[in-house]
């Protein structure tokens, strides 16, 4: 069983949680999640099973998009709903919904971010969660993340605008729960992120999502292939090689190809099969080398280091 499961995560379950599962499910242990969604999250996490575990790193990468809500008012140590609560400022005044719109454009293009304490950033080899459990406070890495575009749901807006939703979609990396504390900062009071949904990761999107009711359905039915997505339709953000028989070739035996532009990354295609991604090399910036193949001159796929 080779392919993408593009899963929609269900609140109260961690990513790891849900690949658990979805082993039992599908009675193979060859499944990896592309992208970790705390437990209070719902919505679309990618599961690469089989071969597709190859491409696990590309997936991560890729641009989100969420639906995030604001609550102005009370900030929380988690930064989220679930935290306690750390600083109170009531909205006693009407926020009008020009000033929220405005407040948003700001922080679209790269933007600087200093990820939340309760968070799996490691600063000296710990994870910032573990300081923040102890009641340590310590310095953390400012980041630069990327919002591509940011939109006010304008019919979520509250009477008196201290709760609203937005969508983003943003760049590996993005805290939206950061996001949110910024947005509620730049209106000028405290504020946390009370519900988020992920509902695009890379290529797969909230319609290409099944259940674990729906896979358990299908696994009775012997029908589980159908609800496979391929693994090109995760990587076709990348410039594509189409191979003849003396590219594929060269793949099948981890060989070195051309470089043809100026892309650092490639997939190499014959046809709708996948045979392997390529990236410069970086000793002969000519040259791609091998970075994951999935053919062979023998049997199966490969993984190339070379």
């Amino acid at each position: 069983m080779n392919g993408i499961l593009a899963l929609w995560k269900p609140k109260g379950m961690t990513s790891h949680d849900c690949v658990f599962k979805a082993r039992k499910i599908l009675q193979t242990k060859k499944i990896g999640h592309t992208g970790t969604l705390d437990p209070d999250v719902e919505g679309v996490l990618p599961l690469c099973i089989g071969q597709a575990t190859k491409i696990v790193p590309y997936l991560t990468d890729t641009s989100k998009t969420y639906v995030a809500e604001v609550s102005l008012g009370t900030a929380t140590e988690t930064e989220d709903k679930s935290g306690a609560v750390i600083e109170e400022k009531p909205v006693t005044e009407p926020i009008p919904l020009q000033a929220i719109e405005s407040v948003l454009q700001q922080f679209t293009g790269e933007i600087e971010q200093v990820p939340p304490m309760y968070s799996a950033i490691k600063v000296a080899g710990r994870k910032l969660y573990e300081y923040a459990r102890k009641g340590q406070e310590v310095e953390r890495p400012i980041r630069k993340v990327t919002i591509h575009e940011i939109v006010l749901d304008k019919a979520s807006v509250s009477e008196n605008g201290s709760v609203f939703r937005f969508t983003v979609s943003c760049s590996k990396g993005t805290y939206v729960r950061t996001l949110c504390v910024d947005i509620g900062k730049a209106l000028g009071y405290p504020a946390h992120m009370s519900s988020l949904e992920r509902i695009q990761a890379g290529a797969f999107r909230t319609q290409d999502t099944v259940t674990f009711a729906k896979m358990e359905e299908a696994m009775e039915a012997g029908s589980m292939e159908q609800l496979l997505q391929p693994i090109t339709k995760a990587v076709d953000f990348m410039p594509l090689i189409e191979a003849d028989a003396v590219i594929e070739q060269k793949v099948r035996y981890g060989q070195r190809l051309k470089r043809p532009a100026e892309a650092d990354l490639y997939r190499v295609q014959k046809g709708d099969q996948l045979l392997g991604i390529y990236e410069t090399h970086p000793a002969y910036p000519h040259l791609l080398k091998p970075k994951r193949v999935f053919v062979s001159g023998k049997a199966g796929g490969t993984d190339a280091n070379d």
